[in-house]
């Protein structure tokens, strides 16, 4: 069974919290093939795809025809709108799209599985007792920081529910993003190097992904 050590509030050594097997011990025959599935979906349906050009059909302007057919000695022109003219309409136009695929629930869950075991097994998960601040401060944030990385590297701060005030501390510094234990996804956890979870969100994220 996976284990990772367990910081008091200071970012002090306090001991190992054993992580439960659950959903650190993940397997399946290709992982790889699996979090590069998921991940992919995952940012494709981030886009937005409101892209879009306007064909000849959709630029304004005068559909007259710019000169003659014959005897100019130039080339036929058409009008305004045509492709090949500065401000016409694209010969190819591009719609808007949509990106969004599902995610099927066993495969996003497996691969959040898979991303945690891989952080657990490089002994990348840190357990911390709590954070609790009365208000925001940048300064306790970055001092616990300090003690608890000493490598470089983005960190993931995951605490149990929305607290404001640890939101606020942590979110002016660089590489550093927090995250609810029940809205955890893989690619969340792939893109940070380092996961640090308070007690009680190590318990949420048993409770929910553990099934």
């Amino acid at each position: 069974m996976a284990n990772a050590i367990k910081y008091n509030t200071i970012g002090e050594k306090i001991g190992e919290v054993q992580l439960p097997a659950s959903v650190f011990e993940a397997e399946c025959k290709n992982p790889k093939a699996l979090l590069y599935e998921v991940v992919n979906m995952y940012l494709g349906n981030q886009r937005q795809g409101t892209r879009a050009t306007k064909s000849r059909g959709l630029v304004s302007g005068s559909t007259k025809k710019l000169g003659k057919q014959k005897g100019s000695g130039g080339a036929r022109m058409g009008s305004r709108r045509s492709p090949i003219r500065v401000g016409g309409g694209h010969a190819f136009r591009i719609d808007p799209k949509c990106w969004y695929k599902n995610i099927p629930a066993q495969k996003k869950r497996l691969a959040l599985k898979l991303a945690l075991t891989d952080r657990a097994t490089e002994g990348r998960i840190l357990v911390i007792e709590n954070l609790n601040y009365d208000k925001p401060s940048t300064k306790s944030a970055k001092a616990l920081i300090d003690n608890l990385v000493k490598e470089k590297g983005r960190i993931l701060i995951v605490t149990k529910g929305n607290d404001k005030a640890v939101v606020r501390s942590f979110s002016n510094l660089e590489f550093v993003e927090t995250g609810r234990a029940n809205g955890l996804h893989a690619y969340g956890i792939l893109k940070n190097s380092f996961i640090v979870m308070t007690e009680e969100a190590l318990q949420q994220v048993e409770e929910v992904f553990g099934k």
